[in-house]
């Protein structure tokens, strides 16, 4: 059977997207990386790029876990131990000891009954969403949330879906009062850091909405937040968005392949909704989980947070991030100021946005432009992430390609 017809028709779609400017365009390709030398972090060569060394700015691993030696070295020795792959689903012989150990510690830390773990954050949300959605729920979300929220509550099609604007507290009530009596359920969704801007959900005044019309709906409102880029890069011990407002929501996502620098997802909440889940979410139960050599090296990088070694690594990643938010703003850059590692420098243009990735780029730094419709127009933006891997001579260098666009343009 051919397929040209189809293959004309796709052909139009991406050239679509290549004109509008919103298409991802190929990939690029790392092809090494070099360790921390002395006043210099990580450097990371590229594809086509030669020996010319890169920062890499825009990474999620904020705590530089996946480059630790004892990170790598419990990963190797749980693939010579268990092998390169689990082979099965969880129901069918998939599930080895370290996956549950993995459940425990990660519940333990996190405060709660009881963890399910996912092969990713994405599917993670569409997991638990799809299956706490009947056709008597009403959806409630944030405007700014994550993709993976927006196709969950598609999937999941709610008798009523509301959103209020970012971050808004009195949008959000009036938004959950006007859902009384359309449904029996009401599911709060919101990002704990949204993966944009890096500001913070105000937690602990949404728990306390939440609670205020909870006796409204038969089954009470839920509040499930996704704290992918909270847990383990801000809190006074890295507990997230939780420990940072002082507050605990009924479910709680996160992932292993950020902070922590390995790879999957999880939930926490209590016991009862994680049996729930495990009987009925099939991304859960058609998938295979995260390798063994995956959770025993996920299960370091939690051992390594939760001690005085992690402590010390919060506290380098917070004095990197202040020294260049302030930076930024010291340039005359407009930036949205907050304690997570992913710092928005506001460009507001797509044709300038564009330009400056491409300066930085040239000078061997890494980072991510975010043009409409991946942000609103008028927020485009260069998205930096700023990672304990990074030295201050690193901030000082990028700080110091930034000047020179800047005195240029």
């Amino acid at each position: 059977m051919s397929v040209q017809k189809l293959d004309r028709v796709l052909n139009q779609n991406v050239n679509a997207l290549k004109e509008k400017g919103t298409a991802k365009g190929k990939e690029m390709v790392i092809t090494g990386v070099k360790r921390r030398d002395g006043k210099k972090g990580p450097r990371y060569f590229i594809e086509s790029k030669g020996d010319k060394e890169f920062i890499k700015m825009n990474a999620n691993s904020y705590l530089g876990m996946s480059l630790r030696e004892d990170v790598i070295a419990a990963e190797e020795d749980a693939a010579k131990r268990f092998g390169a792959g689990p082979g099965s689903v969880r129901f069918i012989s998939g599930t080895y000891a370290p996956h549950v150990e993995l459940e425990k510690k990660i519940a333990g830390f996190l405060g709660r009954e009881a963890t399910m773990l996912f092969s990713s954050a994405y599917v993670t949300s569409m997991g638990v969403i799809v299956p706490l959605t009947t056709n008597e729920t009403v959806f409630v979300s944030d405007e700014l949330n994550h993709n993976c929220i927006i196709q969950a509550m598609r999937l999941s099609r709610p008798a009523v879906k509301a959103i209020y604007k970012h971050n808004d507290m009195a949008d959000f009530e009036t938004k959950l009062k006007e859902c009384v009596g359309k449904g029996k359920r009401a599911l709060v969704v919101t990002d704990g850091i949204f993966s944009m801007r890096g500001d913070n959900a105000p937690l602990d005044k949404l728990v306390e909405i939440c609670d205020k019309y909870d006796h409204e709906f038969e089954e009470g409102v839920i509040s499930i937040v996704d704290d992918s880029r909270g847990i383990g890069a801000i809190g006074e011990a890295g507990g997230g968005t939780e420990q940072y407002t002082n507050c605990k929501v009924d479910i709680l996502i996160g992932t292993l392949g950020k902070a922590f620098g390995i790879n999957g997802g999880f939930v926490v909440t209590s016991a009862a909704i994680i049996e729930y889940l495990r009987e009925t979410a099939p991304m859960y139960i058609y998938s295979n989980p995260i390798t063994v050599s995956e959770a025993c090296a996920a299960m370091k990088a939690i051992d390594i947070l939760n001690s005085p070694e992690g402590l010390r690594i919060l506290g380098h990643l917070g004095k990197m991030t202040r020294k260049f938010e302030s930076g930024l703003i010291e340039l005359g850059y407009e930036t949205i100021e907050g304690p997570h590692p992913v710092v928005p420098l506001m460009v507001r243009d797509t044709q300038k946005t564009t330009e400056l990735v491409q300066h930085l780029t040239d000078n061997g730094v890494l980072a991510t432009g975010l043009n409409f419709p991946v942000v609103p127009r008028g927020d485009e933006e260069i998205r930096f992430q700023v990672s304990a891997d990074h030295t201050e001579g690193d901030i000082d260098y990028v700080l110091g390609v930034l000047k020179e666009y800047k005195d240029t343009h």
